[in-house]
């Protein structure tokens, strides 16, 4: 049954991507740390993709009773109200009770431009990340306070003014109280502060992670929503990870919905070394084949950074993400198309115009893999693109 004849298909659909494109506007948010190499502030969309990143490589850390699905989703969500009620940077003083009814506010209207099940849900994880009173809200938590100490002091210049910052916030402001809840992760950041000695394993996760930083400044073809800028591989892998957990209901047939949220986490990190290849710029055989051995290479040395095992690990899930033989990473693959297609759209062809793709060429290179892991996604966005291929073809 196609989406035509079925109007409820339809609105939730509409519904999800209202959601979904209203996200976009958290690339705009900036924070009032750095990224790593000192080019620009970050931003909260980047900063959550980071924030997920580093609960996954401490995981092994982590208590029988936190849930990493769990914490996944509050870091994918939590900074989702900042669209609406900005950043407080933690240097400033703030109105608590002000910043709190704004954010209410936010989420009540963001979250609620989802279908009634998926806002429920999505509101109860927020909310129970904000009250903190769950062992996977807290390690969520201590991710979140801790991650922009762990991000300045991996970087290769140090800044007096940021430092402070730091030193003020591990002692006295609300990452001391990680002292108590993740002790591991606190005494890490602390020593790395302090430049004492450190745990040698988590010194291997934590290069890791400060690699994957540069993952913020790779530039890919596709524009954010407002046209301002390319969007970058940091903030895109976010985006994607949200589209997992908000199309689960799209996939065909059954999907581990965690494991392809991973793969989202994860799929583009080899770009750190070997670049972004824009899907209709690198089409020939030659340049396919040059690009998949630059990323292998990438994988080498990228995932051999990490303890052997998590390597081997989070590479197997990478691995089997590009191999797309499965219905998880056929989801994963499907969603990682679909993303930069509205963007598009949004913004009068974008990267359409600058390699004069045709609607043939966008069946094949983007439809066929979309329709292989979410058949009537794909019909919904292309009874939305189509129209734009028409306007073009008849000036």
């Amino acid at each position: 049954m196609t989406l035509k004849s079925n109007p409820k298909d339809l609105a939730r659909l509409n519904a999800q991507f209202a959601f979904l494109l209203e996200a976009d506007k958290l690339k705009t948010v900036d924070r009032a740390n750095q990224v790593m190499d000192r080019s620009r502030f970050e931003n909260s969309a980047e900063h959550s993709w980071h924030a997920a990143l580093l609960a996954v490589l401490c995981a092994p850390l982590a208590g029988a009773d936190v849930d990493l699905a769990r914490v996944i989703e509050m870091l994918i969500l939590h900074d989702i109200v900042e669209i609406d009620a900005g950043d407080h940077p933690i240097h400033i003083t703030h109105n608590p009770q002000d910043i709190e009814l704004a954010e209410q506010a936010a989420a009540a209207r963001i979250y609620g431009l989802l279908p009634d099940d998926i806002a429920d849900h999505y509101l109860t994880t927020w909310r129970e990340f904000e009250a903190m009173q769950t062992p996977s809200a807290r390690f969520a938590k201590s991710i979140d306070f801790l991650a922009p100490a762990l991000q300045c002091l991996g970087a290769p210049v140090q800044l007096d003014e940021e430092r402070e910052i730091v030193e003020r916030n591990l002692y006295r402001g609300r990452a001391s109280k990680i002292k108590d809840l993740f002790p591991a992760l606190y005494e890490f950041t602390l020593a790395l502060f302090e430049t004492r000695a450190t745990d040698p394993v988590m010194d291997q996760r934590y290069a890791f992670w400060c690699e994957a930083d540069r993952l913020k400044s790779i530039l890919r073809a596709t524009p954010i929503m407002d046209g301002s800028r390319p969007e970058n591989s940091g903030e895109h892998s976010w985006h994607v990870m949200l589209y997992a957990l908000t199309l689960t209901d799209q996939a065909r047939g059954a999907i581990d919905a965690s494991r392809a949220i991973t793969m989202m986490l994860l799929h583009d990190i080899v770009e750190v070394d070997a670049g972004d290849t824009p899907i209709h710029g690198a089409v020939t055989a030659e340049a396919q084949q040059a690009q998949e051995a630059a990323e292998i290479k990438a994988a080498d040395r990228l995932f051999g950074l990490l303890p052997s095992d998590q390597g081997q690990n989070l590479r197997g899930i990478w691995e089997e993400f590009e191999a797309a033989q499965t219905p998880t990473a056929l989801y994963a693959k499907s969603i990682d198309r679909a993303q930069p297609v509205l963007h598009n759209l949004a913004n009068d062809g974008g990267s359409w115009r600058k390699y004069t793709v045709s609607l043939s060429q966008l069946d094949t290179r983007v439809g066929d893999k979309i329709t292989r892991g979410c058949p009537a996604l794909w019909r919904f966005i292309r009874a939305r693109v189509e129209p734009w291929f028409t306007a073009q073809n008849a000036l």
